[in-house]
């Protein structure tokens, strides 16, 4: 078995669990990043079918109004 000492500097030399963290982040901020872009697109959709439903209400009334069944 290697003494401690030895296992020790290996382990900080070692830039293999650096890279993972390294992963880790940039994982991360593509995460946040797919949130925030699904959260700004879920408002302008949302934003898009109240105006068409709006619209299609006001044809809909307009059309009973105008003697349609």
């Amino acid at each position: 078995m290697k003494p401690v000492r030895l296992q020790r500097r290996r382990l900080a030399r070692s830039e293999s669990g650096a890279t993972g963290v390294e992963y880790g982040i940039i994982a991360g901020l593509v995460a946040l990043l797919i949130v925030g872009g699904a959260q700004a697109s879920g408002y302008g959709l949302d934003r898009m079918f109240q105006v068409i439903g709006f619209f299609m209400e006001n044809a809909a009334d307009a059309a009973q109004s105008a003697g349609g069944n």
